[in-house]
């Protein structure tokens, strides 16, 4: 095995480890923190740039009650530089939240619109940079966050 391998192998476990919040522990050593609304792409976006870029992304979803307190779960507070931030299109999110929980308060464009502007909000005043993952592939948004983050893991 070489070194390369390993340490996909090791940002894949970490990734999964840091799905969706499930962890706090270890986030200082998260090459980047993906954060946004539920069903906004944080997820497959984690795991590829693991998968494919040996990349540690955690990800962590930014929920009503953050937008209440009207500042980043304190989990992220020391880690806000590794921060990077996907948002998508009310429209959009509300058509993939239908998917999963038909007919539900989650998926009403409303709260759609509501979640959707209270997190970009939350991003500008925290100094998160974001981008829209609503027209965008995984790969694109992937190359986006890498020449950010770890220029030196792109390769063309």
């Amino acid at each position: 095995m070489n070194q390369e391998y390993h340490d996909r192998i090791e940002a894949i476990n970490f990734s999964l480890a840091h799905d969706d919040g499930q962890s706090a522990r270890n986030l200082e050593q998260a090459d980047v923190i993906l954060v946004g609304v539920s069903r906004s792409g944080k997820t497959p976006t984690s795991l590829y740039l693991a998968m494919q870029h040996g990349v540690k992304a955690a990800n962590y979803p930014l929920i009503p009650e953050d937008f209440e307190r009207g500042h980043l779960p304190t989990a992220l507070m020391p880690h806000k530089r590794k921060c990077f931030g996907l948002t998508i299109d009310p429209e959009r999110l509300s058509q993939i939240r239908n998917e999963r929980r038909p007919d539900s308060r989650y998926a009403a464009l409303d709260n759609c619109r509501t979640e959707v502007a209270a997190a970009e909000q939350m991003m500008r005043r925290s100094g998160i940079e974001w981008l829209s993952s609503t027209h965008k592939s995984i790969e694109e948004i992937a190359t986006t966050i890498l020449r950010d983050i770890r220029p030196d893991r792109l390769s063309y």
